[in-house]
C-alpha cells in the first residue's frame, strides 16, 4: 500500500497526461471541449478516477456530455497506455471517467446568491419607508434610583433605621 502523498502525486500526473493526450493525441471531435478538472487514485494505486467537464459553445447550446462520455470511454485504452508509459509505475491504474459536478454546483450557488441579494434589496426597499408598529422607544425608562422595591424612598429607609427596633436588631 502506497502512502497518501504518492497517490496524490500520481493522481496529479495522471490528470496532466490525460489532459495533454486529449489535446494533442486523441483526434475525436467530441473531446474538443473536454477539460480535465481533477484525478484521484486509490491508496493501492490500482484505480484512478478522472473528473472532467464539458464546456458548451454558448449559453443557448448545452454541452454534449453524452458524446464526451462515449468518446472518453472509447479512448480509455489509449489513454491508459499513455499513462503507463509516462508514469513508470509497476501496475498501470485503470481509468474511470466521471463528469465533474463542481461547475454545475457553483453555477447553482451563484444563482441562489443572486436571488438572495435581490430579496435583500427588496426587503431594504420596503423597510426604507416603514415606521415602527408600536412606540418609537419600546424600552422602559429606568426607575428612579431613590426608589426601593417596596415603593419606599431612600428617606423612608433612613427613618426606619433610626427606630429603636432597628437598634435592637443591630445589637
Amino acid at each position: 500500500m502506497a502512502d497518501v502523498a504518492r497517490a496524490r502525486r500520481l493522481a496529479k500526473r495522471i490528470a496532466q497526461i490525460v489532459a495533454s493526450a486529449l489535446e494533442h493525441q486523441v483526434k475525436d471531435p467530441r473531446l474538443a471541449r473536454v477539460t480535465i478538472t481533477d484525478a484521484r487514485v486509490t491508496a493501492d494505486l490500482r484505480d484512478a478516477t478522472v473528473y472532467y467537464t464539458v464546456l458548451g459553445d454558448s449559453l443557448e447550446a448545452p454541452p454534449d456530455t453524452a458524446g464526451a462520455a462515449a468518446a472518453l470511454n472509447s479512448a480509455k485504452g489509449v489513454l491508459r497506455s499513455l499513462v503507463g508509459q509516462q508514469t513508470g509505475v509497476r501496475f498501470t491504474p485503470t481509468l474511470t471517467f466521471v463528469a465533474d459536478e463542481v461547475p454545475d454546483a457553483a453555477r447553482r450557488l451563484d444563482e441562489l446568491l443572486t436571488r438572495a441579494r435581490e430579496a435583500d434589496a427588496e426587503v431594504a426597499r420596503l423597510a426604507s419607508g416603514a415606521e415602527p408598529a408600536g412606540e418609537a422607544d419600546p424600552y422602559r425608562a429606568p426607575r428612579a434610583e431613590d426608589d426601593d422595591e417596596d415603593g419606599d424612598t431612600a428617606e423612608d429607609a433612613n427613618a426606619d433605621a433610626d427606630t429603636p427596633v432597628a437598634e435592637h436588631r443591630r445589637s
